[in-house]
């Protein structure tokens, strides 16, 4: 058995929940922030047999695609204390996916 660990940005998680589990996989939902960006994300949890894991990471590839973000995360001050914001370009989607093996499981 695999535990999938799969981060993936709000705005695909929805689609991907649908996707996984008319599929039959079993999904538990949390709520994350990343780091960097500072916005919102999914991590979900994902138990499965080894043989169903390609299709699962399947599902995953198709739902989650890389998408281009123009923030400001990074300024510049001028002298006089004047706050520039320095756009910067990021991309941001796709899916951060671990896979670790199940020594154990056990349903109560």
């Amino acid at each position: 058995m695999k535990l999938i660990i799969c981060i993936v940005q709000d705005q695909d998680a929805g689609a991907l929940i649908d996707d996984l589990t008319e599929k039959e996989f079993r999904v538990t939902k949390l709520s994350s922030t990343g780091g960097f960006l500072k916005s919102g994300n999914t991590t979900l949890l994902i138990g499965t047999d080894e043989e169903e894991l390609p299709s699962a990471i399947n599902i995953i590839e198709e739902n989650c695609k890389t998408r281009e973000l123009t923030t400001s995360l990074l300024t510049v001050t001028m002298p006089g204390d004047t706050y520039i914001p320095f756009p910067l370009e990021v991309k941001v989607g796709g899916a951060t996916v671990f896979i670790l093996d199940v020594d154990k499981h056990i349903k109560i």
